[in-house]
């Protein structure tokens, strides 16, 4: 029954978010699966703390939007989600979902804490990111970029992903507690969001400053990640050609939860 009720749950949400444009239809069904098996392999605090990173970020993503689309040219992927993006963000949660189903420990908690914190600080640093009213700098040099290009960060980004990584944390406690988990105090699980989300957010930051694979606009010249701008073919310019947007999010997500889990030990 509880696998049931998980996916016409995941059902509903995915629905939504389709009919919204938040998601594709390769999306819609990988966010389908995933929330089903969060649901059936776990309880309240696994499903929850996935809606909460994905209706937050639905929401952001709608945020001005129109002001974001010569920005979101130059992204491999945009707001409109598909499978791998669903998977990038919470594919290692669902195998941490079942991990817990086979072999219940409290790392498995505290490592979801984590990648989730850090889907949810990078994608709050990045819609908020692209509306602050200052050039983002990069992360490794400090020197001014171009809004949107990888490896950039700005204050109101920064800020952004510590709310983000704060709330996933704080919403863990709450979450636990409803679900009759183990007691864990909320300044710890807020902690684990919080620092999580932050070493997770400027991970990614700096993989893409520097092994993330860019490519080149042959019109414009711009550096972006994205394989067509200005309506060309764009051409490889640097970064490992594997370590596309997909793959730094789930480096980025593996060490969020190493962080958050050291925040435990600690």
């Amino acid at each position: 029954m509880q696998w049931i009720i998980g996916a016409c749950g995941a059902l509903v949400v995915a629905g939504a978010a389709y009919w919204k444009q938040s998601l594709s239809f390769t999306g819609l069904l990988a966010a389908v699966m995933m929330g089903t098996v969060y649901f059936g392999a776990g309880n309240a605090f696994w499903f929850g703390i996935l809606l909460l990173f994905f209706i937050s970020s639905s929401l952001l993503s709608k945020l001005h939007h129109e002001n974001k689309a010569e920005l979101e040219a130059t992204y491999d992927k945009t707001g409109r989600r598909d499978a791998g993006q669903v998977f990038a963000n919470g594919g290692l949660g669902m195998l941490l979902v079942l991990l817990n189903a086979i072999y219940p420990l409290e790392i498995w908690g505290f490592l979801f804490i984590g990648v989730m914190a850090t889907v949810t600080s990078d994608t709050w640093a990045t819609e908020i990111g692209t509306l602050a009213a200052k050039p983002p700098r990069s992360v490794l040099t400090g020197k001014v970029l171009q809004a949107g290009t990888s490896g950039g960060v700005s204050l109101p980004g920064t800020l952004a992903a510590a709310a983000g990584g704060a709330l996933i944390g704080a919403a863990s406690w709450l979450l636990r507690a409803a679900s009759g988990m183990q007691h864990h105090s909320f300044l710890l699980l807020a902690l684990a969001g919080l620092l999580g989300g932050l070493a997770g957010a400027f991970a990614d930051s700096i993989l893409g400053a520097t092994v993330q694979r860019m490519n080149r606009c042959t019109v414009c010249g711009r550096e972006v990640e994205a394989s067509h701008h200005c309506g060309q073919p764009t051409v490889y310019a640097r970064g490992w050609r594997w370590m596309n947007n997909d793959a730094v999010n789930a480096v980025s997500s593996i060490l969020g939860g190493a962080v958050a889990l050291l925040v435990s030990y600690i």
